[in-house]
Parts: C-alpha cells; structure tokens; sequence
C-alpha cells in the first residue's frame, strides 16, 4: 500500500506551517517549521487511524495525488 499524500502549506493567517492529509477528513496539524508540521501530522494521522478503527469506520484507501504544473519558459 502507498502512504497517504500530505500537503504542507504556510498559512499567514496561524503564523506557520500546516499539514494536512486529503484522504483522511479534518486530518491536519500545525508547526513552526514545515517539519514540525510533518512529524505533528504523522501523530494525527496515528490517532485518526487509531479512532477510526475503535469505532469500527472504513479507513480509505490513499487516493489523492496533487496536479502537478509545469510552466514553459
């Protein structure tokens, strides 16, 4: 199985970095630094898999992938 896709952004209106996973609903996590942000939602991720599998939901399969650009020069 691939791991989920997770996106790190700089968000101005927290003041840092946040990361959040697509394919796991409102799973996300705030840092400092973009790897604050990665190793916060790494324990979100844990804890969200976690709960979904205590109360018996479905965990989803990884599936997002993001669009990638590329701009002619």
């Amino acid at each position: 199985m691939t791991d989920y896709h997770i996106n790190i952004f700089y968000s101005d209106e927290d003041g840092g970095y946040i990361a959040d996973i697509p394919d796991l609903e409102h799973c996300s996590a705030f840092g400092d630094t973009p790897e604050q942000a990665l190793a916060e939602v790494a324990r979100a991720k844990a804890a969200w898999l976690e709960a979904a599998r205590a109360a018996g939901k479905p965990i989803p399969e990884p599936r997002y992938r993001p669009l990638i650009y590329q701009v002619a020069h």
